[in-house]
C-alpha cells in the first residue's frame, strides 16, 4: 500500500482524515507533533506524501515543511490549515508544500488531492527518457533531475513537473488555465493563485535575478512563457 504521513495534532480530525484515506487506499502513518512526524518519516523511508497541518503543540507545519524539503526534495506534501489568510497559503507554498487543503474539507476533496500528487510522483516510463537541454539547463527525464551550467538544482515534484511543461513548450504562452491543467490535472479542485505562488518559487532557484526573470518571463493578463 501508498504509505502517507498524517501530521495532524487534533485527534478527531486526524482520524477522520486516516479513516478515508484507508478507504482510497492508502496506509496512512499517524503523528501529532513535529517531532512525532520526523520519528516516523526516519521509521518509514518509504512514505512518499505528507500531510502537514499548520498548527501543532512544538513546531509549526511551515518549518516541518522546511526541513522535509532540507532532506528530500521528492516527497509530495500538502498542508492542512483551518486559516483561509492569503498568506498561509503563499507561506506554506513558499516553504515548499506541492498544494493545501483548507479545513473543513470533504473526503472526496481531499482523496482527489491525495491522488493528483501520487499520479504527479509516478514519473515517466523509463522507455520516455530523455535529456532536454536548453540554454544553461540540462533536464534529465528518467532521472526527473534539472542541471543548470553544470550544477544540480534541487526541484520538488511539482516544480519539476512546471520546468518539464516549459521546456517542451519554448517559446509558447501558456495561460494560468493551461498551466494548471498540465501539471495538476483537469480535476483539480484549487485555485489559480498556486500557479503564480509555484512560478515564484522556481524563479528564485533558476533565474540569475529573480525580480529579473529572464527565463520565465510573465505574459502579463495571461500566463508565462519560457525562453531561452
Amino acid at each position: 500500500m501508498k504509505k502517507i504521513l498524517v501530521l495532524e495534532d487534533e485527534t478527531s480530525i486526524r482520524s477522520f482524515v486516516v479513516i478515508n484515506l484507508k478507504r482510497a487506499g492508502y496506509d496512512p502513518i499517524e503523528a501529532g507533533t513535529g517531532a512525532e512526524a520526523f520519528e516516523k518519516l526516519k521509521e518509514n523511508p518509504d512514505i512518499r506524501v505528507a500531510l502537514l497541518d499548520i498548527m501543532l503543540p512544538d513546531i509549526d507545519g511551515f518549518e516541518v515543511c522546511r526541513r522535509i524539503r532540507a532532506s528530500d526534495s521528492k516527497m509530495g506534501i500538502i498542508m492542512l490549515t483551518a486559516r483561509t489568510q492569503e498568506m498561509d497559503k503563499v507561506t506554506g507554498l513558499m516553504t515548499g508544500a506541492d498544494d493545501y487543503v483548507t479545513k473543513p474539507f470533504s473526503p472526496a476533496e481531499l482523496t482527489a488531492r491525495v491522488d493528483a500528487l501520487y499520479r504527479r510522483l509516478g514519473g515517466e516510463d523509463a522507455a520516455d527518457s530523455t535529456v532536454i537541454v536548453q540554454g544553461p539547463f540540462r533536464l534529465n527525464t528518467r532521472n526527473r533531475t534539472l542541471e543548470k551550467n553544470g550544477e544540480r538544482i534541487k526541484l520538488t515534484q511539482v516544480e519539476y513537473s512546471i520546468i518539464r511543461m516549459f521546456m517542451d513548450n519554448p517559446g509558447k504562452a501558456l495561460s494560468r488555465e493551461d498551466i494548471l491543467n498540465i501539471v495538476w490535472g483537469r480535476d483539480y479542485f484549487g485555485e489559480l493563485k498556486i500557479v503564480d505562488v509555484n512560478i515564484r518559487r522556481l524563479r528564485i532557484k533558476i533565474e540569475d535575478d529573480p525580480t529579473n526573470p529572464t527565463y520565465i518571463t510573465t505574459v502579463w493578463g495571461y500566463g508565462y512563457k519560457w525562453g531561452i
